[in-house]
């Protein structure tokens, strides 16, 4: 495949994204859910302003080698991944709606998460002082989206485990962790790959068709007819919660 031909595929996947980010957003409004999923349309609105229209005029007015768009590229990546885990948060308190307990306990593995994370990214400031505030970010941001991707994991695990009979939530649940698994892929291939031609070819593939995956899925999700939600967990809040983390 040629050049033109990867160019071309690519903005055709990211163009792709910018519909469906905007079809999803119409769909929330038409099925009045904008309220209900708020923390889910503010993301959708924050993922569409940022690539859709923030990084292509950064990059249109700099250029993509320019010292002003890495930056800018980064700091909106830490943002995103912020959003993302909050995200991930709302997701957590509509599985624990009629768990007063659980919802305690689950928000404090969230804090301790969270300060983990700032921890563990800033102790790269200690072995990198000439990128003391770059690096910090571009560490920070590749922490956060892992964490993410764990704590994605352990929602869905405890949907199952507890017989949340939530189908919406479910599926929001799949979908992130669709575009987590991509985002964890390109950092693994980051860290662990020659840098050749396969790699990077695979690393520009697969962060946009991983976007389209999740925004597919939620299209879906916020299509379906609402259904009462009924939750049972079979177990006592944070100690049913608990037994999840141990295993």
């Amino acid at each position: 495949m040629s050049l033109m031909d990867n160019n071309i595929l690519i903005l055709g996947l990211q163009y792709a994204g910018y519909v469906l980010e905007v079809v999803l957003f119409v769909l929330l409004a038409k099925h009045g859910k904008l309220h209900r999923l708020t923390a889910m349309c503010l993301y959708v609105v924050g993922l569409f302003l940022t690539d859709g229209v923030a990084r292509p005029a950064v990059l249109h007015y700099f250029g993509i080698s320019s010292t002003q768009y890495f930056n800018f590229y980064w700091v909106t990546d830490v943002m995103l991944a912020l959003g993302q885990f909050l995200l991930i948060g709302a997701f957590f308190r509509r599985a624990c709606l009629r768990e007063e307990k659980m919802w305690r306990f689950a928000r404090l593995v969230l804090v301790f998460a969270f300060i983990l994370v700032c921890v563990v990214s800033a102790l790269f400031i200690t072995r990198n002082y000439s990128q003391l505030i770059t690096g910090f970010i571009i560490e920070f941001s590749q922490n956060l989206y892992f964490t993410c991707l764990v704590l994605n994991t352990l929602l869905f695990v405890m949907i199952q485990q507890f017989s949340i009979e939530d189908d919406e939530l479910g599926m929001l649940v799949c979908g992130i962790g669709i575009q987590f698994a991509g985002e964890a892929a390109c950092l693994a291939f980051l860290h662990l790959s020659l840098n050749d031609n396969f790699s990077r070819a695979l690393l520009t593939f697969l962060g946009p068709a991983c976007t389209l995956g999740m925004l597919s899925v939620w299209i879906y999700a916020v299509s379906k007819p609402s259904e009462p939600v009924s939750i049972r967990l079979p177990g006592k809040g944070e100690a049913a919660l608990a037994e999840v983390l141990a295993d």
